[in-house]
């Protein structure tokens, strides 16, 4: 992976004889979220004062999205600070300015045209969550709500590196959150590289992401794992004796795999054994009749039983239908619901009284 941010042997003194960083070598790789965290005093600001150019070093080499920054010229600074999205403690935003001109006002700065201006401010309030106070002032907002336009301002040039200072200092603990879980996102979906300095170490907690400690001057934690191949695995066999290895497997299947001992059983076997368990015991079959004359016997002897209890069992009188009487009282219910002035009433009674003759006529034939 490229490196974005490379510190070689860096010291930084000042002239009342501070050493405010003291041989520092880091690499931060692109895409990376990475926390610097410390005490008051520890180097932090002084850290990113560094990468953005603000100080130069005393000793040592830094490069910057492959800038050697060590000794660049102040007319190029503005070029190197375009690659870089700044997020402060105390958002610094222009009152007079509202939502919208505070977040457009970086990309005026570097001369975007203004359809573009309109179409990426608009995209960035949505995307922090501020589409609905894009014309108030910062005054107007709470200081979770400013932090997120400084964040949107950071953003809208789509920078390579977004560097927060202390960015929750000036909100409350859940906003806080919010804002890490906002640039934590940013960093997942846009592979943009995120440097926080902050201080509150129970934040850091929350997220699984690269600590750099600094204590005074110097790096002393720094939780970035090494790569795969670095990392001296067990001889797990060299390690223990036969009879242990042999419990081990046994009783912990996975610890014996680092030397690939055990192997899983083909999927085609595996396969075929489930299929087994799954199909379904069959009955026994009758043993096949030895000559056609049996099967001929057998089936005549069969063909009597069924006429002797045919002839035993009276036949069941069969109930009769009653289609034709359930269609009259729906069709009664039909008229009693709809009824029409016009219908002469007397003459469907009759009708009815027709039917009724007929049918238990035909019930008295059965």
């Amino acid at each position: 992976m490229e490196n974005i941010i490379e510190f070689k042997n860096v010291s930084k003194t000042y002239d009342s004889d501070t050493h405010a960083l003291n041989n520092v070598s880091i690499a931060i790789e692109k895409g990376e979220f990475t926390f610097i965290v410390g005490a008051s005093g520890a180097g932090k600001s002084t850290f990113l004062k560094l990468i953005m150019h603000e100080e130069t070093p005393s000793e040592g080499t830094i490069i910057v999205n492959g800038t050697d920054v060590t000794s660049l010229k102040r007319k190029q600074v503005p070029y190197l600070r375009r690659n870089m999205g700044i997020v402060f403690q105390d958002f610094r935003l222009i009152d007079k300015m509202t939502v919208y001109d505070n977040v457009a006002f970086a990309m005026r700065a570097i001369g975007a045209s203004p359809s573009a201006v309109k179409k990426r401010v608009n995209y960035i309030l949505g995307l922090v969550g501020l589409s609905h106070k894009l014309k108030n002032r910062p005054s107007e907002l709470s200081g979770g709500e400013q932090q997120r336009v400084s964040l949107a301002r950071a953003l809208v040039n789509n920078p390579a590196i977004i560097i927060a200072d202390e960015p929750t200092g000036n909100i409350d603990p859940e906003m806080s959150f919010e804002i890490i879980e906002l640039l934590s996102q940013i960093n997942e979906q846009s592979g943009t590289t995120v440097l926080i300095v902050t201080h509150e170490h129970e934040l850091v907690k929350e997220f699984n992401k690269r600590v750099i400690e600094i204590e005074k001057g110097r790096v002393v934690n720094d939780t970035k794992a090494p790569a795969f191949d670095d990392i001296a695995q067990p001889d797990f066999y060299e390690d223990n004796e036969p009879e242990e290895i042999e419990e081990i497997e046994e009783n912990n299947e996975p610890e014996a795999k680092l030397k690939g001992e055990i192997q899983e059983e083909p999927a085609e076997e595996e396969a075929e054994e489930k299929a087994e368990e799954e199909i379904p015991e069959e009955a026994p079959k009758k043993a096949p009749k030895e000559t056609d004359a049996e099967v001929l016997i057998e089936t005549k002897e069969t063909e009597k039983e069924h006429e002797a209890k045919g002839a035993e069992k009276p036949a069941e009188k069969q109930e009769p239908e009653k289609p034709r009487e359930i269609e009259a009282v729906n069709i009664l219910a039909e008229l009693e619901k709809n009824k029409n002035p016009d219908i002469d009433e007397d003459e469907i009674d009759k009708l009815l009284a027709e039917f009724r003759s007929g049918k238990n006529a035909k019930e008295g034939e059965e």
